[in-house]
């Protein structure tokens, strides 16, 4: 009997402890906060020094964004860095014809229409926004997915790289003849 009164008085102890912890903190953080943010002696002047920055506003409106003409980019896009940014893609896509992964085959992607085969199931996003995989067309397709096709089932975020899209679209082209 003593002993079951022991072990209450001891847990009793512990959790009174602990309440009066916590207690503590709060209090501290009560008082620091008063100090603090309600001006603690400083009341409601100006700052002596001011340090002026630049909004995020003022910086786009300076700089205008350059324009890249894709033809450009596309005219001197390498195969072999398309060859190492297919290893990407490969994972749900696979280079021989008919042969689908979680995405459609894309062997001879490039200039073919959209829905090209008949045994994959296409989500009707990509049939909204084009008829033909141009080379214009897959480098906004490349660039951002959902944003260039609502709806899209592709779960690839996008490349962000014009470079890369062009190498990427060249090499894709090159294995197809």
């Amino acid at each position: 009997m003593e002993r079951d009164m022991f072990d209450t008085m001891t847990m009793t102890k512990v959790v009174g402890a602990l309440c009066g912890t916590f207690l503590v903190y709060l209090l501290g953080g009560w008082g620091a906060e008063l100090i603090y943010h309600s001006g603690g002696g400083h009341g409601d002047h100006a700052q002596a020094y001011e340090i002026e920055v630049a909004s995020a506003e003022d910086a786009d409106e300076g700089a205008p964004e350059e324009e890249v003409d894709f033809a450009v980019v596309m005219a001197s896009a390498s195969v072999e860095d398309g060859e190492t940014l297919w290893r990407n893609c490969r994972s749900c896509h696979a280079l021989e014809s008919g042969v689908h992964g979680t995405g459609p085959a894309l062997l001879g992607v490039v200039n073919r229409e959209v829905a090209f085969y008949d045994d994959f199931n296409y989500s009707g996003a990509l049939v909204a926004v084009a008829e033909t995989w141009t080379p214009e067309n897959l480098n906004a397709f490349l660039e951002n997915p959902k944003g260039y096709a609502p709806g899209t089932a592709m779960g690839y975020n996008g490349m962000r790289k014009i470079e890369d899209r062009a190498n990427l679209i060249a090499y894709l082209e090159s294995v197809a003849q």
